[in-house]
């Protein structure tokens, strides 16, 4: 429990990050697809380094799927900036399986984070957002980029509000934990 609640700043980090990610798809729902896959690969970039330097700062037990959300979120950056002009039905398929993988990965951490805090359900919520957006995105492919870029913004909105919620509920918990 101390080791998550000195960490509290991270998952905020995430979310603070998801959120300016989803304003900006919401502010320029119009934008490029090469400006799409810029902001998209750079947070999934930034999310997947930070999931995996917060893993090696909690407990053996949530290290595992904490350094797959990051692998795949790296996988994801990286996969988006190796191929920027690729068609937006390519980029969906990418956006969409991180989302999924990712997501199951979030919601298994959760779970297994029951044992040790209280209000782990906003991890899972955003693990549930997360798998719903790449369920949404596999269903209707053809919606356009537009609707994609308005889903995106909306999902990073609501995932980076699970997470901040979650940060704040670690820190209120950080001074008890840290008296023995």
């Amino acid at each position: 429990m101390e080791h998550l609640a000195r960490t509290w700043w991270l998952p905020l980090v995430r979310g603070i990050a998801a959120v300016i990610f989803g304003v900006l798809a919401m502010i320029w729902p119009g934008i490029t697809l090469l400006v799409l896959v810029t902001f998209f690969g750079a947070w999934a970039i930034v999310n997947g380094v930070i999931a995996i330097f917060s893993a090696f700062r909690h407990e053996v037990r949530s290290r595992v799927w904490a350094v797959v959300v990051g692998v795949l979120g790296i996988a994801a950056g990286l996969i988006t900036f190796a191929w920027p002009g690729i068609t937006s039905l390519a980029l969906l398929y990418v956006i969409a399986f991180w989302a999924i993988f990712s997501g199951i990965a979030e919601i298994v951490d959760g779970i297994q984070l029951r044992k040790v805090i209280a209000n782990e359900w906003m991890l899972i919520v955003g693990g549930a957002l997360s798998v719903l957006l790449g369920v949404l995105l596999l269903i209707w492919p053809a919606a356009g980029m537009l609707s994609l870029v308005w889903l995106i913004g909306l999902f990073a909105i609501l995932y980076g509000i699970a997470l901040i919620v979650l940060a704040m509920h670690l820190k209120k918990i950080a001074p008890s934990s840290a008296n023995p």
